[in-house]
């Protein structure tokens, strides 16, 4: 009896070292999954880092790009009101004088000093801007808005 119960036992071991090779198995396999997965998921990782680096370039010159039209834009600006200050100067001067008027048509006294008005008018008026670019306060994204360092970028 014993005999028997004793080959009745190793066949049950000898069933249970199968099933547990055949876990041992599963799991190398899972593991060699997991492993090509990482292996993967670093490759995609590191494109995404050159990817992110590549743009944080681009970003970085166009910031520069803006300080630079921004800067010039001003420049044009105050030229283009000192040009105009000198011109209303220039037309004040020939509306006045009795010599400037007698050089002047009828038809060109009245033209200069409807520009005359009109560019009184402009002189008077605060900082005048241009219509191409939206600068009111209800603008989502101002040059005032506009971080020239990376403090944002930590996140």
């Amino acid at each position: 009896e014993q005999g028997l119960q004793l080959l009745e036992l190793g066949g049950s071991v000898e069933e249970d070292y199968i099933r547990i090779a055949r876990c041992f198995e599963a799991t190398r396999q899972r593991c060699c999954r997991l492993e090509q997965d990482g292996h993967r998921a670093r490759e995609q990782l590191a494109r995404v880092e050159a990817e992110r680096a590549a743009l944080e370039v681009k970003l970085k010159h166009a910031r520069n790009q803006v300080e630079v039209e921004m800067k010039k834009r001003h420049r044009a600006e105050a030229e283009l009101e000192k040009q105009e200050r000198k011109l209303q100067l220039v037309l004040e001067l020939l509306m006045r004088e009795p010599w400037g008027k007698e050089a002047l048509s009828r038809e060109q006294c009245s033209v200069l000093s409807a520009l005359a008005g009109r560019r009184l008018g402009a002189a008077l008026a605060p900082v005048r801007r241009s219509s191409a670019v939206d600068e009111s306060c209800q603008s989502l994204l101002s040059h005032s808005d506009i971080s020239y360092d990376r403090t944002e970028d930590d996140v």
